[in-house]
């Protein structure tokens, strides 16, 4: 996959063209982009701060592909990637109903601030409803207060069964030795 030079000029949404869709994995453009911003977000502090590897760009989407319960949607402006949303289906034992968890959230540093990350979660919704889920989950790091805000404005909040047990924590244990082929 060769490296994507990209520039961007901060303008309002109003002013220019944005579409929000859902990614076509095979689509070879839509894949590089996945990819693109993938890394962007991987590069950021919020996403690591360390690059993706070129095997991981160049396979991500095929191998989501493989995965019927997985879908993205990518935003474009002026027909540039601005913004990603990864997400999987899952289940919510309590309602018996799917549920959407939001894996990845990607908005590019120049298009921040106005309100992409809401159109996107707009699509992730309705795809929601159309599978006749019964919520949107998704993890944010407890110092990132821009995203908090964010997800605070779409209607996301911290996830409680009774006050008196506290409010969920998202743990993972990191697998070793574990590689794409």
């Amino acid at each position: 996959m060769q490296e994507k030079e990209q520039t961007y000029t901060k303008v309002s949404f109003e002013e220019v063209t944005v579409e929000i869709i859902s990614l076509d994995y095979p689509d070879i453009k839509q894949a590089n982009d996945m990819a693109y911003l993938l890394n962007e977000y991987a590069c950021d502090p919020m996403g690591g701060g360390k690059a993706l590897s070129e095997e991981l760009q160049d396979n991500i989407a095929s191998e989501l592909a493989k995965i019927p319960h997985a879908f993205s949607v990518i935003a474009y402006v002026e027909g540039k990637p601005a913004g990603l949303v990864n997400c999987f289906e899952a289940f919510s034992t309590f309602k018996c109903k799917p549920l959407i968890n939001i894996h990845d959230v990607i908005v590019l540093e120049a298009f921040r601030g106005r309100g992409l990350s809401q159109k996107m979660l707009e699509k992730v919704e309705e795809i929601a409803r159309e599978k006749k889920c019964c919520k949107i989950t998704l993890e944010v790091l407890s110092k990132n207060e821009i995203a908090k805000a964010s997800y605070e404005k779409y209607g996301f909040k911290g996830y409680e069964l009774d006050p008196e047990a506290g409010y969920a924590l998202f743990w993972q244990k990191e697998l070793t030795s574990v590689s794409l082929s």
